[in-house]
């Protein structure tokens, strides 16, 4: 049920999900506007209580009418957790804004693509390029790729894993955007994310590996297993412009492009893998 629920998401993603309506981010908000006190014991507490709210759901829904109800919730929970359609906007709007070189657009559509880790202050052109690239790298690691492993490793709990996942990115999202620094540090929610993304950005990190200069990218992968301290962003975005260092930073649409291109094949052969691993348990 995980794989055929996992297709139909995805599906339904790239051909519905434009927007914020079906976002989980969206569906939070008026609880996340709510909280007064930022502490590392609240982030923890909202993550388990929407953890909790959905293994209740799921065994609730089980064994009714041969499991149709149970399985809608799956897909349900994964088209709000996976996928980011008012991301994939502000791209599409950067794009345009670049492409007529209308400046003030395009830089404030980079500042929404970049809202978690900024950009260097007074950086030149290929710097603040590369950043961006690396931003939409981490968006698609952190909407689609995450949740997706998130959700096929959980098996049977699979939904529960992946909103527990999604509430805590949501949670960082709306520090980042409505909040101050100071605020968001005391959430701990960067701490929390950061062991929550240990294993899958190695997971993940494979496939850019292997897309990239090998001879290069495999050692900083295996050196990446013993590296506790480092913030997966930048061995996620490390990983990746191995396979980005052959295209010239200059082009302010071509580069965003080439990430974003570079991010789809990796998402795809991530679903592949997860299909034939499917598969050959089934057989098995």
């Amino acid at each position: 049920m995980t794989l055929f629920s996992l297709l139909l998401v995805l599906g339904w993603e790239r051909l519905f999900k434009m927007g914020q309506h079906w976002q989980i981010e969206h569906r939070m908000e008026p609880l996340l506007r709510q909280q007064r006190r930022y502490t590392l014991l609240r982030t923890l507490l909202l993550a388990f209580l929407s953890m909790a709210l959905t293994a209740v759901c799921i065994q609730l829904l089980k064994g009714w009418f041969f499991g149709v109800p149970q399985l809608i919730f799956w897909i349900l929970l994964g088209v709000l957790c996976i996928g980011a359609g008012s991301v994939r906007l502000h791209y599409h709007a950067y794009l345009k804004a670049a492409s007529h070189d209308d400046i003030a657009a395009h830089q404030a559509m980079a500042e929404e693509l970049t809202l978690i880790h900024g950009v260097p202050h007074d950086c030149d052109e290929v710097t603040y390029l590369r950043e961006l690239q690396n931003a939409l790298l981490w968006i698609n690691y952190r909407f689609y790729l995450a949740p997706m492993l998130w959700f096929v490793a959980g098996g049977k709990w699979g939904p529960v894993l992946l909103v527990g996942y999604a509430t805590l990115r949501a949670w960082q999202g709306w520090l980042a955007r409505h909040k101050t620094p100071l605020e968001r540090a005391q959430s701990g929610i960067d701490g929390v994310l950061h062991w929550v993304d240990w294993i899958p950005v190695r997971l993940v990190g494979v496939a850019y590996a292997l897309l990239g200069h090998g001879e290069r990218a495999l050692p900083a992968w295996f050196a990446s297993l013993g590296d506790r301290h480092t913030a997966q962003y930048q061995v996620l975005t490390r990983l990746a412009q191995f396979s980005l260092a052959r295209d010239p930073h200059t082009d302010k649409v071509a580069t965003p492009r080439a990430a974003v291109s570079l991010a789809k094949r990796v998402s795809w052969m991530m679903v592949v893998v997860v299909a034939l691993l499917t598969i050959y348990g089934t057989l098995v």
